[in-house]
């Protein structure tokens, strides 16, 4: 009888320790089995974002550098996963590195170098200056009510043939879809599995399917119309020395690469330059009027300086859709680095951001609502790792921050004409 006892007893604890090396052993299998469950589902979601949890979206794109969701990589042939990079896990859980090399330089000591800026305006140029700092790039400001350059800070590259858009494409893709009657601000869109999502959300947190699904819907030649008649692929400016021609194709990017969905996601396969999305923002924050931009050189120019309009863009209707999402940008999605800066009036915009050959391109384009009025931004970064969207949107707040505190827009108090002339003066 004692001796079945103790057996009883020895099995009794052998059992017993089976049990929580069981547990312990499920307990470790846990982050293994998360990632095996994210790698099984981002092939399917191919870079899609849950936005069914907005409040979850929110936090969680809070707590990283915003942006990964512009990125993609050309590097070595790898555009047709550039979706799936970086994803794995939480696809809301912002910028990841994706083991890409980047050779180009992030910075520049001598920004000013060959500008011609007699006829700009002082205050908004030592602005844009002082925000763009040693950063490789540009800062370009423009009067949208006149298509007026007030400042263009190396302007080399400024005027040059210009380079990806990267996910500012969709501002012309969206305008388009509104104009087809495809979607609304609230129209929810499938954008893989489950997840649906609206205009105001992929335009805050730049979600790529989205765009991509709307392209598939449109079909490359309404695409590329549209485009086109938003300035995309001829000169935006009126005379102005030594603009390049950025390049819209005439034929559909290569199934293999993502055909019209690449295009109108990322942009892939075309050439665009500050200036050609500086007007097409401007004419979104004016209302629809496409102007010419303008550089004035001289007093003289300035003084006989007459606006020049390229074509009337039947938008008004379509940009309060966009409004919610263009502000939502800045206030919580991938441009909200701006607001580590600068607070004290709304800011409208969409931020952008790949890669290709080495070289990471940087994007931000935005309107503001100031007390005397709109003023159009565009700050356009190229380099390496340290250039991304949210850092040219972080630039742009410290611009705004510099104009603020100069006190540039201050309301203007007309000067009063003395009531006593010459000869009646004491």
């Amino acid at each position: 009888m004692t001796r079945t006892f103790h057996w009883n007893a020895h099995i009794s604890i052998i059992l017993v320790l089976l049990a929580v090396l069981s547990v312990s052993l499920d307990c470790a299998a846990i982050p293994y089995a998360r990632r095996a469950h994210a790698s099984a589902v981002a092939p399917r979601a191919a870079g899609a974002r849950s936005v069914a949890h907005k409040g979850r979206a929110a936090s969680a794109g809070r707590s990283s550098v915003a942006g990964a969701r512009d990125r993609r990589s050309t590097v070595h042939g790898r555009a047709s996963r550039a979706g799936r990079r970086g994803r794995v896990g939480s696809l809301w859980t912002g910028r990841h590195e994706t083991g890409e090399r980047f050779y180009a330089n992030s910075f520049n000591d001598n920004q000013t170098l060959g500008d011609a800026p007699a006829g700009e305006d002082p205050i908004v140029r030592d602005a844009a200056i002082q925000a763009l700092g040693n950063m490789n790039g540009t800062a370009l400001a423009i009067d949208p009510s006149s298509g007026r350059i007030l400042a263009m800070v190396n302007q080399k590259l400024a005027l040059s043939s210009g380079a990806e858009p990267c996910s500012t494409i969709k501002l012309s893709v969206a305008l388009a879809a509104l104009d087809e009657g495809l979607i609304k601000r609230d129209t929810m869109v499938n954008v893989g599995g489950h997840t649906k999502t609206n205009l105001t959300q992929a335009l805050a947190h730049s979600i790529n399917p989205y765009f991509e699904t709307l392209g598939r819907m449109m079909g490359f030649e309404r695409v590329k119309y549209y485009a086109n008649q938003f300035g995309l692929g001829e000169l935006a400016g009126y005379n102005i020395p030594g603009e390049q021609l950025g390049v819209y194709p005439d034929t559909e990017l290569p199934a293999r690469l993502g055909g019209v969905g690449r295009m109108c996601s990322f942009g892939e396969g075309i050439s665009m330059t500050p200036l050609q999305l500086g007007a097409l923002v401007s004419a979104i924050a004016n209302g629809g009027t496409l102007y010419y931009l303008q550089h004035p050189q001289t007093p003289d120019e300035i003084a006989s300086f007459e606006p020049k309009v390229k074509r009337i863009l039947d938008i008004a209707p379509l940009i309060p859709e966009m409004r919610d999402g263009l502000e939502g940008a800045v206030d919580y999605g991938t441009a909200r680095s701006l607001r580590s800066n600068f607070h004290e009036f709304p800011v409208l915009g969409k931020t952008g951001t790949c890669s290709n050959d080495g070289t990471r391109f940087g994007w931000f384009a935005s309107y503001a609502d100031t007390p005397t009025g709109r003023i159009v931004t565009v700050i356009f970064l190229e380099g390496g790792r340290p250039t991304f969207g949210p850092k040219a949107a972080e630039l742009t707040g410290q611009f705004y921050r510099a104009l603020w505190d100069h006190n540039y827009f201050a309301p203007k108090i007309p000067q009063l004409a003395s009531s006593y002339s010459a000869d009646t003066r004491p």
